[in-house]
């Protein structure tokens, strides 16, 4: 019985150590861009682990105002804003339709959103390019998001579709029964319950949309126009050799996605899980 005790125990220290190295991998660096955004570059040259000797809002200035990441967030939040709205209207729609098989070629559907996953976005950037230049749509976010959605859709709309199995068909058969039509069943019913399906698609496309560089640096020049993350980018030559300038940008650039993780991070694991219960 003390050797079975002390196996699990062990077992138990070993999982938690396990943790606690993925979790310091991952703090770390957070840590150090966080400590450095206070330096001058002298500091961080001598001695990148060691503590600013006085903090100053100097970097985070000179990152705001050659960055232009005031623009730059407002650009992401209207792009990333645009790309969520379309794939959570179109993923929930599409995955309702699929889940049920209430079309006859779904089989088909599946098959061509599977090789829509497979086949890189590089393969369409110069025949979008080419499209949106001559309907005279260059920097145009919304544009952008529109394009960042499609490339989104069909992993979205596979996971909505896990979730709308996972419901069950008495619900939607007793609602019927209740005299619910087709669009009070499926926004006042179905979406409620699918709920968590929602907001895991909503944080790993908006992650997507915020972190994107292919997408954005291809339709959106206009320094006006850019996001946060080509802002940001566009110090590196300049400020190549400022890193307390980068670390301070690198901070601006990543706090807003890292608290809106943080904030609905029990959403997101739970709609994992859930969405990895039926495929």
């Amino acid at each position: 019985m003390k050797t079975h005790l002390m196996k699990a125990r062990f077992k138990g220290a070993g999982a938690h150590l396990v943790l606690v190295l993925f979790a310091a991998t991952a703090l770390i660096p957070l840590l150090l861009v966080l400590v450095n955004s206070f330096k001058t570059n002298a500091e961080v040259t001598a001695d990148p682990f060691a503590l600013p000797k006085s903090f100053s809002l100097s970097n985070f200035n000179t990152a705001w105002t050659y960055g232009h990441l005031g623009s730059g967030f407002v650009n992401s939040i209207l792009l990333t804003g645009t790309a969520v709205v379309v794939v959570l209207v179109c993923s929930t729609l599409a995955g309702y339709v699929l889940a049920g098989q209430k079309i006859r070629m779904w089989p088909a559907v599946m098959v061509y959103l599977t090789m829509a996953m497979t086949v890189p976005i590089q393969l369409f950037v110069f025949p979008l390019y080419a499209g949106v230049a001559q309907l005279g749509l260059l920097d145009n976010v919304f544009v952008v998001g529109v394009v960042l959605a499609a490339v989104n859709i069909p992993f979205a709309t596979f996971l909505m579709r896990t979730f709308f199995l996972n419901v069950p068909k008495e619900l939607e058969e007793a609602a019927r029964v209740d005299g619910a039509g087709v669009f009070h069943l499926f926004w006042r019913v179905l979406v409620p319950i699918v709920r968590p399906g929602l907001i895991t698609v909503g944080v790993v496309v908006g992650l997507n949309a915020w972190n994107d560089f292919l997408i954005s640096s291809t339709f959106l020049h206009d320094p006006g126009h850019q996001t946060v993350t080509l802002g940001f980018l566009s110090m590196n030559g300049t400020f190549s050799t400022d890193l307390g300038a980068m670390m301070a940008g690198a901070l601006l650039l990543i706090l807003p996605v890292l608290c809106v993780f943080v904030a609905l991070q029990r959403y997101v694991v739970d709609g994992m899980a859930n969405g990895a219960v039926k495929g």
